[in-house]
């Protein structure tokens, strides 16, 4: 069965969950815009591959900058802050030493750092939603309009419409015992666990990969039930999902590839969002 026919049938299966479920007296499900991202050709673009040793310094770096976050916004102590808790285990799963994971709680800056979220178009009339996390904001400010600018793309006013913030369960295209974990089980799972919507991704290995998206109160219930039916767990936190999907040519996706390397290689950059089709 080809990819396109597959998510087609996904897609189909999914909407007859959701009407049977919205028949029942007792259960809500809140139907994401968000439509299944699949094996897309953008996912395959957009993890540009690099020498392996700096692509990890890069990783570290910016698991670093999300524990630095984390602990600005609800202190160091992750029994108390859930935030912080998701970003530890997501820094475990990618074998981020513990040692590093402890300085970047403990750590003490020594000039006072600022978050702040830069809203841009990118090539092909895309949205970009660019987390920073500075101690100098002019010095970020300007850094990043060049390479919008080298890159085809520029700030612009408007592109967080065009976002939701949402908790995301990240889990193994593989359960416990090893088994594929196909679409059709996934999207029941989704379903039962109180998930709005699952995506069939890729991660950085080229690995498959779902993401189940949740309201943002319930990421703990979702993430529990999840793990407790076989599925291994990767990350859990919160994300910017698009709710209106770019649709771009080849030539504009490999150009927003180039500009996305480019703005997560920046050093004041935490994550950038995409809505990239």
């Amino acid at each position: 069965m080809s990819v396109g026919c597959a998510l087609a049938r996904a897609h189909f299966l999914f909407r007859q969950h959701l009407l049977t479920l919205l028949d029942h007296p007792h259960c809500t499900i809140h139907a994401s815009c968000a439509a299944f991202a699949g094996h897309n050709k953008w996912s395959k673009v957009k993890h540009v591959k690099g020498p392996k040793d700096a692509t990890r310094a890069i990783l570290f770096q910016k698991l670093t900058m999300l524990l630095r976050l984390a602990v600005k916004e609800g202190g160091p102590d992750p029994h108390l802050n859930s935030n912080l808790a998701n970003v530890i285990e997501q820094c475990r799963s990618r074998n981020m030493p513990r040692s590093s994971i402890e300085a970047a709680i403990n750590r003490k800056d020594k000039a006072k750092s600022f978050y702040h979220l830069y809203e841009a178009r990118g090539p092909g009339g895309s949205s970009l939603l660019i987390e920073i996390l500075t101690d100098n904001k002019n010095r970020t400010l300007q850094e990043i309009q060049h390479l919008l600018k080298k890159h085809g793309g520029l700030l612009a006013n408007g592109a967080r419409h065009n976002f939701e913030k949402k908790g995301v369960v990240a889990v193994s295209g593989e359960d416990k015992t090893g088994n594929l974990v196909v679409m059709d089980e996934a999207i029941r799972l989704a379903i039962e666990a109180g998930a709005e919507d699952v995506q069939e991704e890729e991660d950085e290995d080229e690995k498959a990969m779902l993401k189940f998206i949740c309201a943002v109160p319930t990421l703990h219930e979702v993430r529990e039930k999840l793990e407790s039916v076989g599925l291994c767990c990767q990350s859990a936190g919160l994300e910017f999902i698009p709710t209106i999907s770019a649709q771009l040519s080849d030539q504009e996706m490999e150009q927003a590839a180039k500009l996305l390397k480019a703005l997560q290689e920046c050093v004041d950059v935490v994550r950038v969002s995409d809505n990239i089709a």
